[in-house]
């Protein structure tokens, strides 16, 4: 059974950091590219970040670029996505998600694998 667990979520004041790893288990993801998504309340899930396989490829939405990083340690089968000068706009439930090739997805159709999510708040 693939699992895909994040972590790291929480309440953080506008200006702060978070970070967040997601573990995958039961399937090894070394060959293909993770991504990162986000819903806020109301709103669809939306595309935030990607890496592919080996790391030499990285893509950002347009409003997290220069702010959060997409990073992977395949040894440990873990994505992180560190997310630097958070902003109250950035609340909203983060998913990892995971593809099945190994190049650089931003659709969720392109994801089949995901996790349950953890929430980030931001407050001013």
């Amino acid at each position: 059974q693939v699992q895909l667990v994040e972590s790291g979520g929480g309440v953080v004041q506008a200006g702060g950091s978070l970070r967040l790893p997601c573990a995958a288990s039961g399937r090894t993801f070394s060959g293909s590219a993770m991504g990162w998504f986000r819903q806020a309340p109301g709103k669809e899930r939306d595309f935030v970040a990607a890496i592919n396989w080996s790391s030499s490829s990285t893509f950002y939405a347009d409003s997290v670029k220069g702010r959060f990083t997409i990073s992977r340690d395949n040894a440990k089968n873990t994505v992180y996505l560190q997310m630097n000068s958070l902003k109250p706009e950035d609340t909203a439930v983060y998913y990892c998600a995971g593809a099945r090739r190994g190049s650089v997805r931003t659709t969720i159709d392109e994801f089949p694998y995901w996790g349950q999510g953890t929430q980030v708040t931001v407050f001013s």
